[in-house]
């Protein structure tokens, strides 16, 4: 993955960051924390300016948000508790959990938004509970923008400051981002396997 990123950064410059942003939103296997560093690397080499790398990354990783978010939307929040009635135990969640989980986005999700574009994986499924809540687009898009700059903004200083040494920033933000997978995915397995048992009892 590392060297398949750093061959289109090379090839595609600027523009090619936008692009890997945007997929990154879209296919979550592809990593920012690869990708924004080895731009901040190239920025410090002189092959792009900073500003402009932090400018069309940003935009790169907002515009990757609106695909979830527009068919999150699309579905709307009666069609997907109806879902959940019949399909929810592979999602490990119930109708009652949904609901609840919705009416808590709809009290905070602009600081949920903000703060889900800072970690892992969340980043991409955040769209999604904005979306089935009907969160406005234009508080979305705001805050959206705001956390996916934040962190870019770390990431694209860090590869930027450390120059040479940018790989460093793999070494310690990688190990984090994949224990945050893990986490996720164990937490997945547990909660199906409870929910097969519990259906089964019943």
């Amino acid at each position: 993955m590392f060297d398949f990123i750093t061959g289109w950064i090379e090839q595609g410059g600027l523009w090619m960051v936008g692009l890997l942003m945007i997929l990154e939103n879209v296919f979550p296997p592809i990593p920012s924390e690869l990708i924004v560093p080895l731009a901040g690397f190239k920025a410090a080499q002189g092959s792009f300016s900073l500003i402009a790398l932090l400018i069309v990354a940003t935009l790169g990783s907002t515009v990757g948000t609106l695909l979830w978010y527009g068919l999150a939307r699309a579905w709307g929040r009666d069609r997907f508790l109806r879902f959940l009635d019949r399909h929810g135990v592979w999602l490990t969640m119930s109708r009652e959990e949904a609901e609840s989980a919705m009416d808590w986005f709809h009290r905070y999700g602009p600081v949920a938004v903000f703060l889900g574009r800072l970690v892992p994986t969340v980043r991409t499924l955040i769209s999604v509970p904005a979306g089935l809540s009907e969160m406005s687009f234009p508080a979305f898009l705001a805050y959206t923008a705001a956390g996916s700059a934040v962190w870019i903004a770390i990431l694209a200083g860090a590869g930027y400051l450390l120059e040479d040494n940018y790989e460093q920033v793999e070494t310690w933000v990688n190990p984090v981002s994949t224990l945050v997978v893990v986490l996720i995915v164990a937490l997945y397995l547990y909660r199906l396997v409870r929910g097969l048992l519990a259906r089964r009892r019943a």
